[in-house]
């Protein structure tokens, strides 16, 4: 420890010789030299205001994988007036042999909110992820997706609600 504190002393100093232009061109090799042969190891970043922490994943449930199955994964609402509120259910089946954990469900944006099941489905058993999407401030051609986290493999499954939202007519336009 001692000799690091010696060595990072003697490249400060170093430093603040060649940084101020005093010394001569010897010092400046022999620090440049020192900094080259024993680059200082990296400290970990800590997030701050100015460097965000990365996004969490949301970690799969530990433990044998499954298979949950999805008649369908996708589902067209068809055309909506902006501000209606859509809700869909996605029915999937535990098709594998292990109880089905689904630890996590996130749509892609605040306006598409699921429900899932919190208890473990066992093999066989059937079940359902409702999906509201709030179509307010919205116009055009929408597609959201929802990310499930649970104990298959891969551990992430997406559903998709998409359609067309118009826009609400103002009167006198």
């Amino acid at each position: 420890m001692k000799l690091r504190i010696a060595f990072f002393s003697l490249l400060v100093a170093s430093l603040f010789v060649v940084a101020c232009g005093g010394g001569d061109s010897s010092v400046r090799d022999a620090a440049r030299q020192a900094v080259e042969a024993n680059p200082a190891p990296a400290a970990p970043v800590a997030p701050t205001a100015t460097t965000p922490a990365a996004p969490a994943t949301p970690a799969a449930p530990a433990g044998p994988t499954t298979v949950m199955t999805f008649p369908e994964a996708e589902f067209d609402f068809g055309t909506v007036t902006s501000g209606e509120k859509v809700e869909h259910a996605y029915k999937f089946t535990n098709t594998g042999t292990e109880p089905l954990i689904i630890s996590d469900a996130k749509g892609s944006c605040g306006c598409t909110v699921p429900e899932w099941p919190k208890e473990p489905i066992a093999p066989g058993e059937s079940s359902q992820i409702m999906v509201r999407f709030d179509s307010s401030n919205k116009s055009g051609n929408q597609s959201k997706r929802v990310t499930l986290t649970a104990n298959t493999e891969p551990a992430q499954t997406f559903l998709t609600i998409k359609g067309q939202v118009n826009k609400v007519e103002e009167p006198g336009k």
